[in-house]
């Protein structure tokens, strides 16, 4: 059911962008698209967090898990077009994502992250060869919104696996915001690619322990940036 789920969540938010995009709507119908396919993947998916570290969370199970899918549905999010290559950090947290799920043994986020990773990757080929393709808000969103879906599968195998979304994409996506203007645009993915992939290599070498506090520490970082409309990303 997860499968499904996570394809009609998908398709949801796929059509409500377009059709806000298309008939110039106000931004809070994508919102609600997207509070709708998270719906759908907690209770059609039955994906939730209902504990964190043995602590039950209760009656914020939903909303918890609500907030979860959402934020991170929307750390890709991009008003205006960018370059493929952008597709690269993304990438890196699906390859992130299905070495966790392999060595964890759950298959649907490791299935489903290698060929999400094997879809970019032809996208990244195809641009390269046509010329043709950018990558605009509907993309973004719903690969924000894939990598949630994994991400949320895996937060209930293990809390540290919170790690993948907020390293290997929320920071690098905030230091590629921060460095765009200094350099040029292929040059700031590429530093942004190194450093997702850098952290991506930490969690299988550093102890669980203390990915726990980079954890922390990090996140606590990134919201306070987000008080600043100059390094904002969500």
């Amino acid at each position: 059911m997860l499968y499904l789920a996570l394809f009609i969540g998908t398709m949801l938010l796929v059509v409500t962008t377009k059709l806000t995009q298309f008939l110039k709507l106000s931004g809070i119908w994508v919102l609600l698209g997207q509070i709708s396919a998270s719906l759908i993947i907690i209770m059609v998916g039955n994906l939730e967090i209902s504990y964190i570290k043995q602590i039950e969370l209760g009656y914020i199970t939903i909303p918890f898990s609500l907030l979860f899918l959402i934020g991170f549905t929307n750390v890709m999010n991009m008003e205006k077009e960018q370059t493929p290559l952008i597709l690269l950090l993304p990438c890196v947290s699906f390859v992130s994502l299905s070495i966790s799920a392999f060595i964890m043994g759950y298959s649907f986020v490791s299935i489903t992250g290698i060929w999400a990773s094997l879809i970019i990757m032809f996208v990244l080929l195809y641009s390269y060869f046509s010329g043709k393709v950018f990558v605009g808000r509907t993309l973004t969103t719903s690969i924000g919104f894939i990598i949630a879906v994994l991400s949320l599968a895996l937060f209930k195998t293990s809390v540290v696996t919170m790690y993948i979304p907020v390293f290997t994409l929320a920071l690098p996506f905030a230091l590629y915001y921060l460095i765009q203007n200094k350099f040029t645009t292929v040059q700031s993915i590429t530093i942004s690619s190194l450093m997702a992939v850098f952290f991506s290599v930490l969690m299988f070498v550093v102890p669980f322990n203390t990915l726990w506090y980079l954890i922390v520490g990090l996140t606590v970082l990134l919201v306070i940036m987000q008080l600043s409309r100059r390094y904002r990303f969500i």
